[in-house]
């Protein structure tokens, strides 16, 4: 028998309701103001839940999905916990009027972080929920069941959520010993479930920030400077007097040009002439590693410090020493930044792809001297990221010109202000030094770091709208803990790796995926592969045998099977006579020493005549724990090893002395689909461990084992990315193999 109580019955029989004010998921606005009247506290399950009359859950997230598919999978996390259909749950993301501040989404900490502060407070709802039922079917919370919002009792009786509370608060705190479901009992968890936004990116209906639109609005085009840090002395503004509609915004050395109709924008932005005087005064990307070395040092830390590595380099047999060099590299994002603001005074709404926009609702109420809940940013899809790009600064220009011309602004950037001035990932310069004994293992390791210093505390990534406008911004930088795997996830008996903290950077430099591991792990696993060179030791045999975790030591062969790995010394002696050159290569790490383990190894072809180094399959086995859709985490995986090949083959920011020449996919150019290689993937993980963010992991050991795989294709070591055509024909036309301690190419 299945007796259901209906709403009327229930509301008859009065008791268990907590009644608050009502709240439909799509949340009637205040007549006095256009925020809606919702909690944001994360101490509240109605910051993150609100439940229908129709029994349709809404899901708020302060964490948004860029791409990463946590659209589902924080979908997926409530259905499992609440046992409601995951197609049954609608989501809002980062609008900060509506939900709670889980601070800004990245580092791989979206499920880690955000879906676990998700999945306690849906554990909470329904474990009020089930209280409630108790008390109207006067039958035990213990022996009922849910299923699909229905409560049903031993007897049969039931009851829906919708019933319970449905357009009410939950009114209750998210108890952080909530009892989560069982992993054994996993319905939707755990199982992979299709992203629910593909259908429209597929076919092109899907709104991005660079679509979307606001009656009233107008387009704005910014107007850089010739050279970095140039003032502003004059602008002609009868040059652009015959472009219809085209205004001139100037604040200070910050300079825009509006018009109704975009193309007039673009078109005044190239016309009007201006003079600026001063700027510049970079060393140049062929000059930059000398001037790091030179550069004023903040600090020097010790990041690891065991046994006595200076004396055991002193008294071995054997020295080695090798410098590596990683370039600056940009976002590169296929779409370039875009914002809409709308400033009215007392009432700010900024649209933006930014991935914190929470932050950035500070940041602007600190610079605007505007009172927080004056000012809501609503999320919107842009182009993807691996960290902060120009998202913010497109917003802080809109709200700057929205604010000048009491309109709402469009701020779209061209592509030379995408490659030209979005911020950097910084580059990166590291010494290394290492002895091997008599047994040919590694009996010292030292690396010596050039990085630029993360600001502890930083207010906001500096904004250029804001800078170039006279508004103060912080002193520092964002680079976040670009240290990461500065030395080897092995266990050596003498290691000592220290940083020199550097105050600044070239240009002005942002979190770019993975920050710093990728340039770390290629210099420290290539100087492995070195040393297992010099010992004639086969990578895989070595690496394995000054591993003593057996759960690494099992991704590393897990690997080699994949690869049919046979055991032989780099380089390859089969390598071929011909134009094409074959290698393999191998890389291992411990993600910053504590989150994820990864081996990968992969296969190479070297043209010999042009230098074009093709990647042709790659096998990988991550570490990757409670995996919330297996298929969303394989998608990460996957495209987090492709863009860490194009980082390693083409990308670097290349400038002069006034700032970034590459300005265009010529000249800054990234991997294409036709040299996109076979992908094997082993995901390794378990629903009743912890989750771990896949993405960033999966990046860092890729170019190590791209410069192995070359070294071992070419007899040659190459201490410097990218591994350019140019580059690659400079070594192999050098003529001889390099060992550790040899000529960088």
């Amino acid at each position: 028998m299945n007796m259901m109580i209906e709403r009327r019955q229930f509301l008859k029989a009065g008791g268990a309701l907590v009644v608050g004010f009502a709240m439909s998921p799509n949340l009637a606005l205040s007549a006095e103001r256009k925020f809606p009247l919702r909690d944001v506290d994360t101490a509240d399950v109605d910051s993150f839940l609100a439940i229908g009359e129709d029994g349709r859950v809404t899901l708020y997230s302060g964490k948004v999905d860029l791409g990463t598919g946590a659209r589902v999978a924080f979908r997926q996390i409530v259905a499992e916990e609440l046992d409601v259909p995951v197609d049954g749950i609608d989501m809002i993301e980062g609008d900060t009027a509506l939900c709670p501040d889980q601070g800004g989404t990245g580092g791989s900490t979206g499920i880690v972080v955000g879906g676990m502060q998700i999945r306690q407070a849906a554990a909470t709802a329904r474990a009020k929920l089930l209280a409630m039922a108790e008390q109207v079917l006067s039958s035990p919370a213990s022996g009922m069941r849910v299923n699909a919002g229905l409560i049903e009792a031993s007897d049969g009786r039931g009851i829906s959520y919708a019933t319970l509370i449905g357009g009410h608060r939950i009114d209750v705190k998210v108890d952080r010993a909530a009892k989560v479901k069982d992993p054994n009992t996993y319905k939707v968890v755990a199982h992979s479930v299709k992203r629910p936004d593909l259908p429209a990116k597929m076919t092109g209906t899907h709104t991005f920030m660079h679509d979307f639109r606001v009656d009233g609005m107008m387009h704005a085009r910014v107007v850089r400077p010739p050279a970095i840090g140039a003032t502003l002395e004059t602008v002609d503004e009868s040059s652009i007097a015959n472009i219809p509609g085209a205004h001139i915004v100037r604040i200070k050395d910050f300079l825009a040009v509006v018009a109704e109709r975009e193309w007039n924008a673009v078109r005044a932005a190239k016309a009007l002439r201006t003079r600026w005087t001063g700027g510049g005064g970079l060393p140049g990307s062929e000059r930059v590693y000398a001037a790091i070395r030179t550069a004023e040092i903040a600090r020097d830390e010790d990041l690891v410090k065991q046994g006595d590595s200076a004396g055991a380099l002193r008294s071995a047999a054997k020295q080695f020493a090798a410098t590596y060099e990683w370039p600056a590299q940009s976002h590169a994002s296929m779409g370039p930044s875009c914002a809409v603001a709308d400033y009215k005074p007392g009432d700010l709404t900024v649209w933006s792809a930014s991935q914190a926009t929470h932050g950035a609702r500070r940041t602007l109420a600190r610079y605007l001297q505007m009172p927080v809940d004056q000012i809501r940013i609503v999320y919107i899809d842009g182009a993807g990221c691996y960290g902060m790009n120009g998202h913010d600064d497109a917003a802080a220009e809109a709200v700057l010109i929205s604010r000048e011309i009491g309109w709402p602004v469009r701020v779209q950037w061209m592509r030379e202000d995408e490659h030209g001035w979005d911020p950097k990932g910084p580059p990166q310069l590291l010494d290394l030094r290492a002895a091997l004994d008599a047994s040919g293992n590694i009996a010292a390791w030292e690396t010596e770091a050039w990085l630029p210093e993360n600001t502890p505390k930083l207010a906001n990534r500096p904004l250029l709208a804001f800078a170039a406008a006279g508004i103060a911004q912080p002193v520092g930088q964002s680079v976040a803990q670009v240290q990461g795997n500065a030395y080897p996830s092995y266990e050596l008996p003498n290691m000592t790796a220290t940083v020199h903290w550097l105050k600044s950077t070239p240009l002005r430099p942002s979190n770019l995926r993975a920050p710093g591991k990728p340039g770390n792990s290629y210099a420290v696993e290539c100087f492995i592969d070195e040393l297992a060179a010099a010992a004639g030791r086969d990578p895989l045999e070595f690496r394995l045998a000054h591993l003593k975790d057996e759960f690494g030591q099992g991704l590393l062969k897990r690997v080699a099977e994949r690869l049919d790995w046979k055991a032989r010394p780099a380089p390859n002696p089969q390598r071929g006579n011909g134009a094409l050159l074959t290698g393999r290569g191998i890389s291992y790490l411990h993600y910053k020493h504590t989150d994820n383990r990864m081996a990968l190894g992969l296969e190479v072809e070297v043209d010999r005549t042009t230098g074009k180094v093709r990647v042709t399959r790659i096998a990988a086995a991550i570490e990757c724990g409670l995996m919330i859709n297996p298929d969303g985490v394989l998608n990460q995986v996957q495209g987090n090893i492709l863009q860490a090949t194009s980082r390693t083959l083409f990308e670097e920011v290349v400038f002069d002395q006034s700032g970034v020449t590459s300005l265009d996919w010529e000249s800054y150019p990234i991997l294409t689909f036709p040299d996109a290689p076979q992908l094997e993937i082993d995901l390794v993980g378990s629903p009743f461990d912890k989750p771990l963010g896949a993405g960033e992991a999966a990046s860092a050991p890729v170019p190590a084992a791209i410069g192995n795989a070359v070294f071992d294709a070419t007899g040659v070591r190459f201490r410097r990315v990218p591994l350019t055509e140019a580059r690659i024909r400079a070594g192999l036309e050098g003529g001889r193999a390099e060992l550790p301690g040899g000529k960088r190419i």
